[in-house]
Parts: C-alpha cells; sequence; structure tokens
C-alpha cells in the first residue's frame, strides 16, 4: 500500500471505525496499560468517552484506570485494528468545560452513552471525555 493509499484508509478507518484499542502509560506502574474502547468523530474531533456509571454495580461513579492514566500522561498510542491496522502516536486532552462536555455529549454520535448513563445530567458532570490529537508523524491527521 503506498503512503497516498495508507493515508486514505487511515482517515476512512478514523470517520468510520469505533473500536480501537489504546495504549497508555500506567499512572502508578509506569507500564504499558493496552484496553479496548470506542472512540467516535464530533464535528471533525476524535473523542474517547464513556458512561458515568461504567462498572459500578449500585448506579455510581467508578473511576476509569484509563483515564487515570491519561491524566498522568497524556500520550499514547492509538490503535486501529477494524477496517485498517495501524498504530497512531496521540495525546489526549480531557475535556473539562461543561458547554464543551454538552455538546459531545448531546452529539448524535453519543447517544449510546446518554442511553445508558443514570441521566444526561450525569453523563456531562461526570462522564470520562478526551479529546484527541494526533502528534508526530501523524499530526497531519489533525487537519
Amino acid at each position: 500500500m503506498s503512503a497516498a493509499e495508507s493515508g486514505a484508509a487511515i482517515r476512512d478507518a478514523l470517520a468510520n471505525d469505533l473500536t480501537i484499542d489504546i495504549v497508555t502509560t500506567g499512572a502508578r506502574s509506569g507500564l504499558a496499560r493496552r484496553i479496548e474502547i470506542w472512540f467516535t468523530t464530533i464535528s471533525g474531533q476524535i473523542v474517547i468517552g464513556g458512561t458515568a456509571s461504567a462498572g459500578a454495580t449500585d448506579g455510581g461513579h467508578t473511576p476509569r484506570d484509563w483515564l487515570a492514566n491519561l491524566r498522568a500522561e497524556p500520550r499514547f498510542w492509538f490503535c486501529l485494528k477494524e477496517s485498517v491496522q495501524a498504530e497512531l502516536t496521540a495525546e489526549a486532552h480531557e475535556v473539562r468545560d461543561l458547554a464543551r462536555r454538552r455538546a459531545y455529549f448531546m452529539a448524535p454520535e453519543t447517544r449510546w452513552y446518554r442511553d445508558n448513563s443514570p441521566s444526561t445530567e450525569v453523563l456531562i458532570a461526570e462522564g470520562p471525555l478526551v479529546e484527541v490529537r494526533f502528534t508526530g508523524d501523524y499530526a497531519w491527521l489533525n487537519d
């Protein structure tokens, strides 16, 4: 596959795929941690999010290791694995501004999160949410 074909395949995957692996650095251990997670593209911005209550048995919030890892070390690997195989260097930026969180979590692309959260307001206040910016050789994907 040529560089142009590879670039087109990566752009297509970012526009259409949903499941990736991310490789973060453990906040406490410093070891590489790989997990499968969903991502979505909203108005051209790639985001990784989750429900406020994932893993909680009492309906409350359960902290996410992946988010703790990205808070401690925002650089990570964004690993495409559905329509194309590629490991992209990236950096996560946690979305804390409530207006931006509301815009992302109210977008049609994030309906599943709204449907699987205790309430929309809880999701907006507590759901994990990061914006992804590609770095290094993959910074061109941000354009």
